[in-house]
């Protein structure tokens, strides 16, 4: 584990969730977004100890436990430390856990995620340019994959985005990956184009893209989701039920499915139907306690 420097004060620490840290002129940080489990944050502390930096802000991309589920551990060692957010992801923030009941529709069961722990956030961000610590960075709506999900852009144009787009390490392991939005997936992934940085810090990638590198990413990524929801609507000619759908993207596409992965994708399958029918191009049937989705006859 190391903290690479992009620009100026703009460094991140690579890993299974790639951490964002800004370094003030007093030694203080802010980082943007964390990890797994506190065995993970407590390498990511010992490696900011180890450059002399104390945690004192923590900007989350989004709730999922892969970017946030250190913040109580870093509340918990550094006093003070605040978790800052905007108001229209506060409640999946403050509540992570609130994505396994999501996926099991009801108190889920055991092995779809790991625990959760609570901690304290401030809610002190706006849409646009905000000021921390004298220092001014841009909050940026990427809806999505998740709720709520932002994007940071540091003072030196280091665009730090989460999830609201994938590498391509990460395409070619999970081709079909959660998404809690289509719509909003797809008009985020375009508007990606527009944001004024320089460089960009995807939250599982193996390097930082430049701007020029980024736009094939994009459309990669715009690709492949277009590839799923024809593959989507080809299945629909014939009614199937959620399960059968992803059934066959399961076997068309050779997906791997753990139990968890399971309930991950088959919300995401959700998330297609619900495209589809907001589009009026499909409607349902219950038959024999089944509920069934087809495509509208012409």
């Amino acid at each position: 584990m190391e903290l690479v420097k992009i620009k100026g004060g703009t460094y991140y620490i690579p890993g299974p969730t790639n951490v964002g840290v800004y370094v003030f002129k007093n030694k203080q940080c802010l980082m943007v977004d964390n990890c797994l489990d506190n065995s993970q944050a407590r390498q990511i502390d010992d490696l900011l100890q180890q450059h002399g930096l104390r945690p004192k802000y923590i900007i989350n991309t989004h709730s999922h436990l892969d970017h946030c589920n250190g913040n109580h551990y870093f509340q918990t060692a550094y006093p003070g430390c605040q978790v800052l957010g905007n108001a229209d992801h506060r409640l999946f923030l403050e509540n992570p856990d609130l994505l396994a009941t999501i996926l099991f529709s009801t108190n889920p069961i055991k092995g779809i995620m790991k625990k959760a722990y609570p901690f304290i956030a401030q809610y002190l961000l706006d849409w646009g340019i905000n000021k921390i610590n004298d220092e001014k960075f841009e909050i940026l709506s990427l809806e999505g994959h998740a709720p709520g999900q932002i994007g940071i852009v540091t003072p030196e144009k280091i665009c730090f985005l989460g999830d609201a787009i994938f590498s391509g390490e990460i395409l070619d392991k999970y081709s079909l990956p959660y998404l809690f939005g289509i719509a909003d997936a797809m008009d985020t992934l375009k508007r990606l184009r527009e944001i004024d940085a320089d460089q960009f810090v995807v939250g599982h990638a193996e390097r930082v893209y430049h701007r020029d590198e980024l736009g094939k990413l994009i459309d990669r990524n715009l690709d492949n989701l277009h590839q799923y929801l024809r593959q989507v609507m080809e299945l629909l000619e014939h009614p199937l039920t959620r399960e059968d759908l992803l059934e066959n993207l399961v076997v068309l596409n050779s997906l791997e499915l753990s139990l968890a992965e399971y309930h991950i994708l088959f919300s995401t399958v959700s998330a297609f139907v619900k495209y589809f029918y907001d589009q009026d191009a499909i409607e349902y049937s219950i038959a024999d306690g089944r509920l069934y989705y087809y495509q509208k006859p012409d």
